[in-house]
């Protein structure tokens, strides 16, 4: 089963990353002011992540494919990686498909 592990960056904003299975990371939230914003953001991101529609997929400077899973308010709620190619950018969205709606949240701020 996948998971969010909720983390702190540097500047003390709350960020989410959903991870595989395997352990990869195949979305990375912004950044929050609030513990309960981040988590709303995990709850945007199980209930939208299951509509295709909802992924946006991108090509960066590098011509490296990537995508954003948007919110119904237009809002990017996640981010993925940078793929080599087209297809493995697809798999990364099926993962995030298959993963997010089940997947277990992990608060590693309260370590």
């Amino acid at each position: 089963m996948g998971k969010f592990e909720i983390t702190t960056r540097k500047n003390g904003e709350f960020q989410f990353n959903l991870k595989a299975t395997n352990g990869q990371v195949i979305l990375t939230s912004q950044g929050y002011a609030t513990k309960a914003s981040c988590l709303n953001g995990v709850e945007s991101v199980k209930k939208n992540s299951q509509d295709h529609n909802r992924f946006d997929v991108k090509e960066a400077s590098n011509g490296k494919p990537y995508f954003n899973l948007m919110a119904t308010n237009g809002q990017i709620i996640g981010s993925s990686q940078m793929y080599a190619n087209e297809v493995n950018m697809k798999n990364g969205i099926a993962s995030v498909m298959k993963n997010a709606a089940t997947a277990e949240i992990v608060d590693l701020t309260e370590a």
